[in-house]
C-alpha cells in the first residue's frame, strides 16, 4: 500500500504513482470499482478530493507538519519544495519515515534533472508534468514513474546506491586505456566532425551494469557533481536496464576471477578475423524494472496509464538532461544538456554528454534568476523605501544588462514580448519617480520577472517532446561510428568486463565478511559484490546466506545514518554473530590526519544523509573546511562486517589495513578526469582513536573517531562491557 504524489497549492495533481494495493483500497473506500470507474481522471479526482485536506492545512498553516500517522498506521511524509507538496504514503509497514522522505528527495532530483530551472516556477512546472495532451501525460508520467522503480531496484539491490556513491571498476590497465581511447580517438573525432549540429562533447564515460569503467572530460568541461553522475546512472539502466539472469556468470568465469589483487591475469580470446562491428546490433530495451512497492507477478497494466499504447522515443534520439557546471562566477545548477545513452553490449552501454550550442542563454537566465531572488527576499524583510529611496541591490547595473539581455533575444517570438512587457512594467514601477520605488509592492513583479525568465528558459530547452531538439543533435549516423569505435576497442573484453563486474574486489582477511568503503570527496566506493541470486556465487555464498548477510549490511548502512545525523562519526555494536564497524574521518591531501570536528546535528526532518537527491557530504566537507582553512579537505568512511568471534585488536587491524590499502595510487587509481587525478596519501596510515567524549561515553556502543595518521600508533584496546576503547599514545 504505496503511494507517491506531486500535488500544486490548489489541490491538483501533477503526478502520482500507486501500486495496486493502494488504488483498490482506495476505490473500495469510494465506492468505485475498476469496472465502473472512468479511468485515469476519475481516479486522479479520488486522489485530489483525499489529499486536498493535508495540502491545503500545508500551504495555509504557518507552522506546518512534515509526516503522521493515521489510525490504521499508514504513515505520510510530506515535503514542501516551493509551490509544490510532494507526499509519499506507505501503508504495509515496509517503509519508514526516513525511506519516504529520501524517495520524495530522489523523485524532486529527478524532476529537477529533467525540468532544469523551470521547477522554479510552479505555474510552468504544472504544464510540464501536466500537459493537456492525453497521450503526451501518460508518456510523461510513465518515463517518471519508470525512473523510480529503476532507483527502487537498484537502491534494494545495488551498494553504489545503497550508500550513493559511484562504484569504479577495477582494473588500472584496462581503465587507463579506456579513458584514452575516449580522449584521442572517440571524443577528439566526434567533436570535429561536421555532423554534430553544433554540440560539443564534455563528458564520455563507459558503464558495466552500474560499475564506472571509465570517464573522460574534455578541456571545456566542469567536474561532472557524483549526485548527477549518479541519476545519469539511473537513467542509463532505466534505458538499458540490467538482466541478472542473463548476465550471471557461468562456473568457469567464477573460477577465473577467484583470485584477486595484480597476481591475477586475464587473457582475452582471439578476435574474429571477419569482425564486423556493425554485426552487433543495439541492445534493446529490457522489461521495465519492478518498482519495489510491486509483486512481480502483478502486471502494470492494471493501472489506467498503462492502458494506453504508447510508442517508446527513438533510441538516437537524446535525452535533454539539467546538470549541475562550474564556471568562472560560481557554480550554476540545471545547465542544459544533451544524454546520448548507447549500448554497446547487453549490461555495458556508453554514455555521452553534450554541450548545446545556446546554453550561454542558461547561464544569463539563472545570474537574473537569482538577482530578482534577492532582491525578493530584501523586500520581504522590510529594506527598500519610498518612491524615491535608492536601491537595495545595485538595480541599475541589473537594469543596464537586462535590457542587453532582452534586445538579444528572438523579438518574434511571443514569451519575448510578453518578457519586454513585464520588464517595461517593473521599470515603470521601480525607477520612475510615479512608481512604487523599491518596497514590498514590487514584490509581485519580481515573482513576475522570475516566471517570464523562466518561460524564455522553457521555450529554449524545454518545448516540444520528453527528448531534446531533433535538429539539434548528433546525427545518427555519427552515434552509430561512435558505438562501433568503442565496441571494436573493448570487444576482446566484453566478457571479462561483465565477468568483473560481478567480482570486482575480493577479500584477504581471515574473519572479515564484508567492507564498504567510501570517497566521499570524489564520491567513489569499493566493496567486494553482494551477489544472492542462485546461479551466482560471490564472497559470501549464495542464496540464503547471502541474502542473510546483504540485509544485515543494509541495516548497518541504515543504523549508521541514524547515529551520522545525531552528530556520531564512530559506531560499533554486535548483532548477534557479527561485529559491526563504522569510522567517519577526514584527511588533507597528503593523507596527513585532521583534527576531529564536533559533526553537526541535525532534526529528524532533515534531508537524507546521501550523495543522490541531497548532497549532505559536500555540506559535511565544507563545514569541516572552516576549521582547516588552507587545506583540501577529504572525508572518507569505512564500514566493516566481521565474525563476532575475531578478537578487537585483529577487526582494528582489518579495519587500519583497509583504509590505507584502498585507495593506494599503485592498486587503484582514482581515473575520474582528464588529468587522471589520483589519491596522494601513499604512507601505510595508522588508526587512532580519541578517547571517548563524557557526555557520550556510555550511550552509544563503541563512540569515538577514527583518524588516519602515519606518526600515530593504536597502543592499546580493550572491551568494558559493550563499549569498545582505544588509549592512544604518540
Amino acid at each position: 500500500m504505496k503511494c507517491l504524489l506531486i500535488a500544486s497549492e490548489s489541490a491538483e495533481v501533477l503526478f502520482h504513482w500507486s501500486d495496486r494495493e493502494y488504488r483498490q483500497n482506495i476505490q473500495e473506500k469510494y465506492g468505485v470499482s475498476q469496472e465502473e470507474g472512468e479511468g485515469l481522471p476519475a481516479f486522479e479526482d479520488i486522489l485530489s478530493t483525499l489529499f486536498a485536506p493535508i495540502i491545503i492545512s500545508c500551504s495555509t498553516l504557518e507552522d506546518s507538519y512534515t509526516s503522521f500517522t493515521t489510525e490504521n498506521n499508514h504513515i505520510y511524509v510530506l515535503h514542501q519544495f516551493d509551490e509544490c507538496l510532494y507526499i509519499a504514503v506507505n501503508g504495509d509497514g515496509e517503509e519508514k519515515e526516513d525511506d519516504l522522505r529520501r524517495k520524495l528527495y530522489v523523485l524532486k532530483k529527478m524532476v529537477e534533472v529533467m525540468f532544469g530551472m523551470v521547477t522554479l516556477s510552479g505555474n510552468l512546472l504544472r504544464r510540464e508534468l501536466r500537459p493537456q495532451d492525453t497521450e503526451q501525460r501518460a508518456r510523461l508520467w510513465k518515463y517518471l514513474q519508470s525512473l523510480l522503480e529503476t532507483y527502487s531496484l537498484l537502491r534494494e539491490n545495488d551498494q553504489s546506491f545503497l550508500v550513493e556513491a559511484v562504484e569504479r571498476l577495477i582494473h588500472p590497465q584496462l581503465c587507463e586505456l579506456c579513458i584514452e581511447f575516449l580522449e584521442r580517438r572517440l571524443v577528439q573525432q566526434l567533436n570535429s566532425s561536421v555532423e554534430r549540429a553544433g554540440e560539443e562533447v564534455l563528458h564520455a564515460f563507459v558503464l558495466v551494469h552500474t560499475k564506472l569503467l571509465a570517464f573522460y572530460s574534455s578541456r571545456n568541461a566542469s567536474i561532472l557533481s557524483p549526485s548527477d553522475l549518479l541519476a545519469l546512472i539511473v537513467m542509463a539502466q532505466n534505458m538499458y536496464p540490467s538482466n541478472v539472469d542473463l548476465d550471471d556468470m557461468s562456473p568457469e568465469d567464477t573460477e577465473s576471477t577467484s583470485g584477486s589483487g595484480p597476481e591475477n591475469f586475464y587473457t582475452p580470446e582471439p578476435s574474429p578475423s571477419s569482425r564486423s562491428s556493425s554485426s552487433s546490433g543495439k541492445a534493446g530495451r529490457g522489461e521495465t524494472p519492478v518498482f519495489e512497492f510491486v509483486d512481480p507477478e502483478i502486471q502494470m497494466a492494471e493501472d489506467s496509464l498503462h492502458t494506453l499504447e504508447i510508442n517508446p522515443p527513438d533510441p538516437a534520439s537524446p535525452r535533454r538532461v539539467f546538470l549541475e557546471v562550474s564556471h568562472k562566477d560560481g557554480p550554476f545548477p540545471m545547465m542544459p544538456h544533451s544524454m546520448y545513452c548507447l549500448s554497446l553490449w547487453p549490461g555495458i552501454t556508453l554514455v555521452l554528454l553534450t554541450k548545446i550550442s545556446s546554453s550561454a542563454l542558461a547561464i544569463s537566465v539563472y545570474k537574473y534568476l537569482e538577482e530578482f531572488d534577492k532582491l525578493e527576499k530584501r523586500l520581504h524583510e522590510g529594506h527598500g523605501g519610498p518612491a524615491s529611496a535608492r536601491s537595495p541591490l545595485n538595480m541599475q547595473d541589473i537594469r543596464s544588462k537586462m535590457d542587453k539581455f532582452i534586445k538579444s533575444l528572438e523579438p518574434h517570438d511571443l514569451q519575448y514580448a510578453q518578457l519586454q512587457n513585464v520588464w517595461a512594467e517593473f521599470k515603470s514601477r521601480a525607477f520612475s519617480r510615479g512608481g512604487s520605488g523599491f518596497n514590498k509592492d514590487l514584490i509581485p513583479w519580481c515573482k513576475n520577472m522570475k516566471t517570464q525568465l523562466c518561460g524564455i528558459y522553457r521555450q529554449c530547452f524545454l518545448t516540444g517532446s520528453l527528448s531534446a531538439d531533433v535538429t539539434h543533435r548528433l546525427s545518427a549516423g555519427l552515434q552509430e561510428r561512435a558505438q562501433a569505435m568503442v565496441r571494436e576497442k573493448l570487444v576482446d573484453w566484453k566478457d571479462f568486463l561483465l565477468v568483473k563486474s560481478k567480482r570486482n574486489i575480493t577479500m584477504d582477511f581471515p574473519g572479515l565478511v564484508h567492507f564498504i568503503c567510501v570517497d566521499r570527496a570524489t564520491g567513489q566506493m569499493i566493496a567486494p559484490s553482494l551477489n544472492i541470486t542462485e546461479r551466482t556465487t560471490s564472497e559470501l555464498g549464495k542464496g540464503p546466506v547471502a541474502k542473510y548477510i546483504k540485509n544485515k549490511v543494509w541495516a548497518l548502512v541504515r543504523t549508521t545514518r541514524r547515529y551520522l545525523q545525531k552528530g556520531y562519526s564512530t559506531v560499533t555494536l554486535r548483532d548477534g554473530d557479527f561485529y559491526f564497524c563504522y569510522f567517519l574521518w577526514f584527511e588533507n591531501e597528503t593523507g596527513y590526519k585532521l583534527q576531529p570536528v564536533e559533526i553537526p546535528v541535525l532534526p529528524d526532518d532533515s534531508p537524507p544523509i546521501g550523495m543522490l537527491a541531497y548532497d549532505y557530504y559536500n555540506r559535511l566537507l565544507r563545514y569541516c573546511s572552516k576549521s582547516h582553512k588552507g587545506e583540501n579537505v577529504k572525508c572518507y568512511e569505512l564500514l566493516t562486517v566481521h565474525l563476532g568471534v575475531i578478537p578487537t585488536e585483529i577487526i582494528l587491524q582489518h579495519c587500519r589495513q583497509l583504509a590505507s590499502k584502498l585507495w593506494e595510487p599503485s592498486r587503484n587509481p582514482l581515473l575520474w578526469r582528464q588529468t587522471r587525478l589520483r589519491h596522494s596519501s601513499k604512507g601505510q596510515g595508522q588508526m587512532l582513536f580519541t578517547p571517548l567524549e563524557p557526555q557520550r561515553r556510555g550511550q552509544i556502543p563503541g563512540l569515538g573517531f577514527i583518524l588516519l595518521n602515519k606518526h600515530w600508533d593504536v597502543q592499546k584496546a580493550f572491551r568494558t562491557g559493550q563499549r569498545l576503547e582505544v588509549v592512544q599514545t604518540p
